[in-house]
């Protein structure tokens, strides 16, 4: 299962931010540097109203959303690259997930504790990929020892490696991540195995008090961190207050509705942060429904119609015949299969076929 790694400075609501996410209590959430040591992890659900609807149209008895996971990550500090507040462990708990969710500090509290003493997120944001980038000189630097003497003796492999190493560090040198470089598809494939922190996709999330959430354009410590992501990494900034959704997990679902209505809002940040990590770590949902269960099943973008049968049973991406395919849009405009049917909007597409996010889709097999 893929997952996302939750990163930030210490006290700038990750812990509390992942136990929203989750609805869990796994992480000690505390004000204090290094409250978390060993990474928690946890399950999230993805939310999606299309599956409520779906099982209106099918009469289901249950929905089974699609899932993915969140990695609690202990706050680095400056020097973190050099060993600093247990960095390097901290960095390599980092080197292990497949996305990162950056959490930047957007609200002033008097009575939790700044690493940096001030407020302010963009030089938060510096602190940390410098680390990053740091960290990431220093494998590369390593790898490229450690593939000289092969490079000499003619290994094609290890001269590529350091021909794309040659190119890679002045770019990480000049503050910028691996990901923005751009690379052939053969030194992608090479750069992938090195594993780099700053080759990971990258989302941001601006923790705002309460009074933010409502009109977060109004705070403006969140358009400046909208504006340097951008322009930086090319990425988004997804507002979120970590301490509502702390509440809103021990709350009814009439109760809080009621609370976000009583702040001025629909729904918290948390929906829409799960859904772009999602996003983020290149997954997509195709969707099956019938009178038993709707379900949404995650695939990877790009993924062909044999591949997402396989995701159900494996023997199915082996014996796939054809998918017969609507797309959600259109099942939900015409009120059923039949319908959709009728106007040629329900097609049979076979083995080429490149699943498209909200497809709803039911499989023809030899089994």
């Amino acid at each position: 299962m893929l997952s996302a790694g939750i990163v930030g400075l210490p006290n700038v609501g990750k812990s509390t931010l992942f136990n929203a996410l989750t609805q869990s209590r796994k992480a000690m959430a505390a004000n204090y540097r290094f409250c978390t040591i060993e990474p928690n992890q946890g399950i999230v659900t993805v939310p999606d109203e299309r599956l409520e609807v779906l099982s209106k149209i099918s009469g289901s008895q249950k929905l089974i959303p699609a899932i993915f996971e969140f990695v609690d990550i202990a706050g680095l500090v400056k020097g973190a690259s050099a060993g600093e507040g247990l960095g390097n462990q901290f960095l390599g708990h980092i080197r292990e997930v497949d996305a990162i969710v950056q959490v930047v500090r957007c609200f002033e509290n008097t009575n939790i504790e700044h690493v940096m003493d001030t407020v302010d997120p963009i030089r938060d944001i510096d602190v940390i990929n410098t680390e990053l980038i740091l960290a990431d000189i220093d494998a590369i630097q390593k790898r490229r020892a450690k593939q000289a003497k092969a490079a000499k003796g003619g290994d094609k492999k290890a001269i590529a490696e350091i021909a794309l190493i040659d190119r890679l560090e002045p770019h990480l040198d000049s503050g910028q991540f691996a990901f923005s470089m751009e690379a052939s598809t053969e030194e992608a494939s090479i750069m992938k195995g090195f594993f780099l922190l700053t080759g990971k996709p990258t989302l941001f999330a601006c923790n705002v008090g309460e009074e933010d959430l409502a009109h977060p354009e109004n705070n403006p410590w969140v358009a400046k961190v909208r504006d340097y992501v951008s322009h930086h990494h090319g990425t988004g900034a997804v507002v979120v207050s970590a301490e509502i959704e702390a509440e809103l997990v021990t709350l009814s679902p009439e109760e809080r509705a009621e609370y976000l209505a009583g702040l001025g809002v629909e729904q918290g940040g948390a929906g829409t942060l799960i859904r772009e990590a999602y996003y983020l770590l290149g997954l997509r949902t195709y969707l099956t429904t019938g009178e038993k269960e709707t379900r949404a099943w995650t695939i990877r973008a790009g993924d062909k119609a044999p591949v997402a049968a396989g995701v159900i049973h494996s023997d199915f991406e082996k014996s796939f015949i054809s998918a017969e395919t609507v797309a959600y849009d259109d099942l939900v405009a015409y009120g059923s299969f039949a319908r959709a049917r009728e106007l040629g909007k329900l097609r049979t597409e076979g083995k080429e076929y490149v699943v498209q996010d909200g497809d709803v889709m039911e499989f023809k097999t030899f089994l």
